[in-house]
Parts: structure tokens; C-alpha cells; sequence
């Protein structure tokens, strides 16, 4: 193997050994989400944490779309759940999300395979604190599929998430 060929590979698994880390170091911050259950990946003990520099460093989605909660379409950005969970190597059929009220709902992994849910930060582009729905608000792309317009979809759009569990 020529020199520049070992420079290339290694210099490839670091890059990729970071960015998968970049997203589990501890956080800096106050932690808005903490994962635990069937997950790999821990960064506090038998959970994950993670504060808004982390749950921003992962790649970002916005979509417009009309709910119920709302009168007109609105601008949600954030990751996409799925890619929330690859990142603390989830293993598990469903999902337990918990608001800070205690509320919570059952969300089948399959959901966030089919769907481009996101675990939403900010809505028309101003971050959502607890009062507008914040930290983090889980939603489906009601606009790209209608059958996903029902009550029992509604339900699982828990507003003010801070807690999930993956099971």
C-alpha cells in the first residue's frame, strides 16, 4: 500500500470517527434531550444528552406545513428524527417520546423509516422555547402525505419533547 493510499484511509476514519462523536460528546450546554433504552451510543451514564449545540450540528431539514395546531402552514426546522437516533445508535421497535408536561406517545421506528419526521427546533425560523411548543416538537410531513393526517398521527406530534425512550 503506497504512502498516500495509508494518508487517505487514515485521514478518512478520523473524519468519520469525529463526526459520528461530534454529536455524542457530553453536553456544553443545558441538556433540551436525553435518549435512553435500546441505544449504543451514551455520553451520561446509561443515556444520551443532548444540549442545542449538539441536537443543531446534525444535519438540518425545513418543511412548510399546515396542522392543526396552527391556522396557517408553518416553517419547521430540525433534524430528522432518524438521523437523531443513528446518532445514539438506536435498537428498538418503538419509541417512547415524553413532553415536559409528561405527556407522551408510542411511535413505531417504522414511522420515522417511511416518513421524513423531524424532531423540530424552530418554527418560521425562531427557536421554540417552552412557551411556543419548545424545546423540540415532533412532526410529520402532513403536506407530502395526507394519509398521515389523522388523529392518531396527530397524536404522536408531542410538543415540548425532552425525554424519549427506545425500546
Amino acid at each position: 500500500m503506497t504512502t498516500l493510499l495509508k494518508v487517505l484511509l487514515t485521514s478518512a476514519m478520523l473524519l468519520t470517527a469525529s463526526g459520528s462523536a461530534l454529536a455524542l460528546d457530553k453536553p456544553q450546554g443545558r441538556a433540551l434531550l436525553t435518549i435512553n433504552g435500546l441505544i449504543a451510543e451514551k455520553n451520561a451514564g446509561n443515556e444520551t444528552q443532548f444540549d442545542s449545540r449538539m441536537i443543531d450540528a446534525l444535519p438540518q431539514v425545513k418543511m412548510t406545513v399546515p396542522t392543526p395546531w396552527y391556522k396557517t402552514a408553518q416553517t419547521f426546522e430540525g433534524p430528522l428524527f432518524r438521523d437523531v437516533l443513528k446518532a445514539v445508535g438506536a435498537n428498538g421497535k418503538k419509541l417512547y417520546v415524553v413532553a415536559l408536561n409528561d405527556y407522551a406517545a408510542e411511535i413505531p421506528l417504522s414511522d420515522l423509516a417511511k416518513y421524513d419526521v423531524i424532531l423540530a427546533r424552530k418554527v418560521n425560523g425562531k427557536v421554540l422555547n417552552v412557551r411556543d411548543k419548545g424545546p423540540l416538537f415532533v412532526m410529520y410531513p402532513f403536506h407530502k402525505n395526507p394519509e398521515l393526517q389523522t388523529k392518531d398521527i396527530y397524536s404522536r406530534c408531542v410538543w415540548q419533547v425532552n425525554r424519549i425512550r427506545v425500546e
